[in-house]
């Protein structure tokens, strides 16, 4: 599974950042950890 988010605006690694500490507190990303890979991807 992959989960890309387009954060235009954004320093780079600004919206690496964002993006992963977004998918800590997912609750369907919580859900599924351990479960399912997932590849995050943040464009700028």
């Amino acid at each position: 599974m992959s989960l890309t988010a387009h954060l235009p605006g954004l320093a780079q690694s600004t919206a690496d950042q964002l993006v992963k500490a977004t998918h800590e507190v997912c609750p369907y990303s919580n859900a599924t950890r351990g479960n399912v890979d997932v590849t995050l991807t943040a464009t700028v």
